[in-house]
């Protein structure tokens, strides 16, 4: 199970170069329920997600998450089968302390077809410990449980968003 928390970004910390980045690229398959494909580095993951079975719980997202490795070739193979569009980010991993917890955040800064956005995502081990998290002054508002901040929206619903700079993207 995933339990974790999205946030906007309003200014990337200072120390952005001091965490570990990996580049990652990752395309979708399938919506509801996802299944995604995911290059990062030199790793290759399918991951299955859904909400079936989930109580819902309010500014936190919750989801059965199942991931498998695959070849290289079983992920190019599979990228030529991907809907919309592939999404390309750097992902940090930032360990923040917050209360007597050390979490990871995944600060996630986008490239490509969403070039200029930035998100954060912070998995915790119970809904307790998400809803007591006391996220960093960097991050701005918490878009967990606004859905056209997933990647898989994302990836499928690219002629209808609008990019932070809030101007329409049109292709």
């Amino acid at each position: 199970m995933e339990i974790e928390k999205k946030f906007l970004v309003s200014e990337l910390p200072e120390d952005l170069d001091h965490w570990k980045a990996s580049e990652i690229e990752q395309g979708y398959l399938c919506t509801d329920p996802v299944v995604r494909i995911r290059r990062m580095d030199d790793q290759y993951i399918l991951t299955y997600k859904s909400k079936q079975g989930i109580q819902k719980a309010a500014g936190v997202c919750i989801n059965q998450e199942v991931e498998l490795d695959l070849t290289r070739e079983s992920y190019y193979h599979l990228l030529g089968k991907i809907d919309g569009v592939l999404i390309e980010k750097t992902r940090y991993a930032i360990r923040y302390p917050s209360g007597n917890q050390i979490y990871k955040i995944e600060l996630d800064i986008f490239h490509g077809h969403y070039e200029g956005m930035v998100l954060a995502e912070v998995e915790f081990p119970s809904k307790e410990e998400a809803d007591q998290f006391v996220p960093p002054d960097w991050f701005s508002e918490n878009v967990s449980d606004d859905f056209h901040y997933s990647n898989a929206f994302l990836a499928a619903n690219s002629n209808e968003l609008s990019h932070p700079s809030g101007s329409k993207e049109t292709e």
